[in-house]
């Protein structure tokens, strides 16, 4: 374990982008290279928490009892096989309203991450799908962020508003947020528009595309119903290796 952690927004306000996929699949990618991963669903829909098997009618806390009870992380962690989880259930659509009337609203989760974070080389937080408190907070609490983007046409519209939230995060309450990147999802090399997304992308916004994108795979749309991410549901699969590869990208970062 390492005292200096790396914490990573993964954030999109379209649905459907892997967003979810990607966090649980880089984080066990990252686990495999031996990095103590904690991995925090700030989704109300709690896909993350479903993927990763945990029952949302078993838990004892959670992030809702984070955010709005003040309950210490640690206490709501749970661990699910070399991955560490801190869990969602629907309950925190309420926090959200709870959080707009109070006084700092955008540092609640850096401030409940800060006690257990430096047990962790990296954390990875699936951020829900929109731009609203919870997602700011995201962005708050983190070093960097990471974009998934679906390589078609309307996927790529929304990531001017996304920068231009990210902007303002970095004017009011994190000025030291980076971008690491964009992370092509559900890519089709045999497509002319997914090539011309991603350059589209890197030419209008300036955001540096991720090696490799994450080829588009049954097996990863199969993985959530087995409770296991990719890697381990189909380990030579290409969108396992691809994930891998990318965890290395990321790996070779980190401080």
């Amino acid at each position: 374990m390492t005292a200096v952690s790396r914490v990573f927004a993964v954030a999109n306000q379209k649905g459907g982008v892997a967003k979810t996929t990607t966090v649980h699949s880089l984080g066990a990618a990252l686990a495999e290279r031996g990095l103590e991963v904690l991995l925090v669903d700030l989704d109300p829909q709690a896909c993350l928490t479903y993927s990763m098997g945990v029952p949302a009618d078993e838990l004892t806390s959670s992030m809702h009892d984070v955010l709005v009870h003040q309950r210490p992380a640690e206490e709501a962690v749970v661990k699910v096989g070399e991955l560490h989880l801190l869990p969602s259930t629907i309950d925190l659509a309420g926090a959200e309203l709870h959080l707009l009337s109070k006084t700092g609203r955008e540092y609640a989760l850096a401030r409940a991450l800060g006690p257990v974070s430096a047990s962790y080389d990296v954390v990875l937080i699936d951020c829900p799908p929109s731009l609203g408190i919870l997602t700011i907070d995201g962005l708050t609490a983190a070093d960097e962020v990471l974009i998934p983007l679906q390589c078609e046409t309307l996927s790529s519209r929304g990531v001017g508003q996304l920068l231009e939230t990210i902007a303002d995060v970095r004017s009011y309450t994190n000025p030291d947020l980076a971008v690491a990147g964009v992370i092509a999802t559900m890519y089709d090399s045999r497509t002319r528009l997914a090539q011309q997304v991603l350059a589209a992308v890197r030419d209008d916004y300036g955001l540096e595309i991720l090696e490799p994108p994450i080829p588009k795979s049954v097996r990863v749309a199969e993985a959530p119903s087995t409770s296991r991410s990719v890697l381990a549901h189909a380990p030579h699969s290409p969108a396992a290796e691809a994930y891998r590869a990318l965890g290395a990208t990321i790996a070779a970062r980190l401080p």
